[in-house]
């Protein structure tokens, strides 16, 4: 499966955010995620050095490798070219997708962040958006600064843009997934959900049952 295909694919999208994890953590917390079924794995760690991110994520991509598991880096699109990520995540207060491109070339897959029915079309209009943040549905810590959107346009996001995958994020997790596919999501993100499990391959195994 190439990577543009396996994000089509994806229904559980991970993102291993040092926030929550420490460094020295991360390959074996990583590897649980796998093990529980997880179809994309992101590095976020949006207050380590350049150097850190580019070491941690050039010790984590070869696992994710082995998994077949698609890698994204969070914000730093050099970075992702150098290790040859399979992805790079950016917000809306990032580059603009030119300069993304011009960092990346062509063949890697881009994700932007999208907070509103109009966020998702601006980003969808663009054909080298290969796959779209929305949310964040409910409140999260990881991003305080943001007011939730809630759930009810989940459905008419997905209506507008029916051949881009779309994963709903903010605030989800377990005990409410199922309120946000009913909604009309069909794929989701989760961060800290997966982070604080006692038992982080059945948390993510549970959550594909649900998705499934």
């Amino acid at each position: 499966m190439n990577p543009v295909d396996s994000f089509q694919a994806a229904r559980l999208y991970g993102i291993l955010d040092m926030g929550y994890c420490r460094p020295e953590k991360a390959k074996p917390v990583l590897r649980e995620m796998i093990e529980g079924g997880i179809d994309v794995v992101q590095l976020r760690a949006k207050n380590s050095k350049l150097n850190e991110i580019r070491d941690l994520a050039t010790r984590l991509i070869p696992i994710c490798r082995e998994a077949g598991v698609p890698f994204v880096v969070n914000d730093f699109a050099r970075i992702a070219a150098e290790i040859g990520a399979d992805a790079v995540h950016v917000g809306q207060d990032d580059a603009e997708m030119d300069r993304v491109r011009e960092i990346v070339g062509d063949d890697m897959n881009v994700g932007r962040s999208t907070h509103s029915l109009e966020q998702a079309a601006a980003a969808a209009e663009d054909s080298r958006t290969n796959y779209i943040g929305f949310g964040p549905l409910f409140s999260t810590p990881t991003k305080p600064e943001y007011k939730p959107i809630g759930t009810e346009e989940i459905q008419k996001v997905h209506e507008n843009h029916p051949n881009l995958p779309i994963f709903c994020i903010g605030g989800i997790k377990l005990e409410n997934v199922d309120e946000v596919i009913a909604a009309g999501a069909k794929r989701v993100v989760i961060v800290s959900g997966i982070l604080q499990a006692t038992d982080i391959a059945a948390y993510v195994g549970a959550v594909q049952a649900k998705l499934a």
